[in-house]
């Protein structure tokens, strides 16, 4: 993959070229009914806390969500999702980290970039009807995901014939959409999407062939792997009890080509990536 940096609003993130190390995004819910924090930053004073920690611990992107996206969830009016947002991302624009903002409604993404969002982080790769028109004439990040159905169906019995080419053709196919919009490839990320639509062995499939994606789309991937169901299936823990297994997962990750990823635990996180790009700096110069 050729590409070095993304374009994410008024940041340029390295993404590519010797030493440039892989970024850590900090997953931010706002929801009362999230699946992994149990809602307990979704008021403004603790949110940002946890801000403010990530920031201190490492984090490169911050990541503000206001809907759940786990299986099942509902979806969340348009109303009181900018009501959980905007406060945030007006409070946190000049924390000096890029803000990225997980939705898939326009008008929430139209507000977020007026108010200093520098990403949009969209589980729907951004085919709602609007979506590319908002986010045509900024120059924040795009993180277009792939997702089987919608949240509410999407673990209903999973199912592909060959799941990473699948999701090659969907990634291609949307890229194919927003570059066709007049959005430069410096602006995009892809994301498997992992848990969306995917059994274990999907996942699986899917963690192994991130290199292939990365080559194939030429685009930078993001991994969220944090704490999802799969990390509890291969280990039996509760989502309480998932941090080394969601460490070992970013770490895989990253060994097989992801340049972003999406976790909870921001501190372990940039601590276990710096012993992996540090082994890694002795392998290259050993050669």
């Amino acid at each position: 993959m050729n590409k070095q940096f993304l374009q994410c609003g008024r940041y340029r993130l390295p993404t590519g070229g010797e030493g440039s190390a892989p970024l850590v995004m900090g997953i931010l819910n706002v929801t009362p009914d999230s699946f992994s924090d149990g809602g307990q930053f979704h008021t403004l004073d603790h949110a940002l806390s946890r801000a403010e920690q990530m920031i201190a611990d490492g984090v490169d992107i911050i990541d503000i969500g206001g809907e759940s996206s786990r299986p099942g969830a509902e979806p969340l009016p348009l109303e009181e999702e900018l009501r959980r947002v905007m406060p945030l991302v007006y409070a946190l624009r000049d924390c000096g980290k890029p803000l990225s903002v997980d939705t898939y409604k326009p008008e929430v993404m139209r507000e977020a970039i007026i108010a200093g969002a520098d990403m949009i982080n969209d589980i729907n790769g951004f085919r709602a009807e609007g979506a590319l028109r908002v986010v045509n004439d900024s120059d924040c990040a795009l993180c277009i995901m792939h997702m089987q159905r919608d949240p509410q169906t999407m673990q209903k019995e999973p199912h592909y014939a060959d799941v990473t080419g699948e999701v090659i053709e969907f990634l291609r196919e949307r890229i194919h959409a927003l570059s066709g919009a007049g959005i430069v490839h410096e602006r995009m990320c892809i994301d498997p999407g992992f848990g969306f639509g995917k059994t274990l062995q999907h996942n699986l499939t899917l963690l192994k062939d991130l290199g292939r994606m990365a080559q194939e789309l030429e685009m930078p991937v993001l991994a969220g792997l944090s704490r999802k169901s799969m990390i509890g299936a291969i280990t039996g823990k509760p989502v309480e009890q998932r941090l080394g297994g969601s460490i070992a997962a970013a770490l895989s990750a990253v060994e097989h080509g992801a340049r972003i990823v999406r976790v909870h635990d921001v501190a372990a996180t940039v601590d276990a990536i710096k012993v992996w790009q540090a082994v890694e700096s002795m392998k290259k110069d050993s050669k």
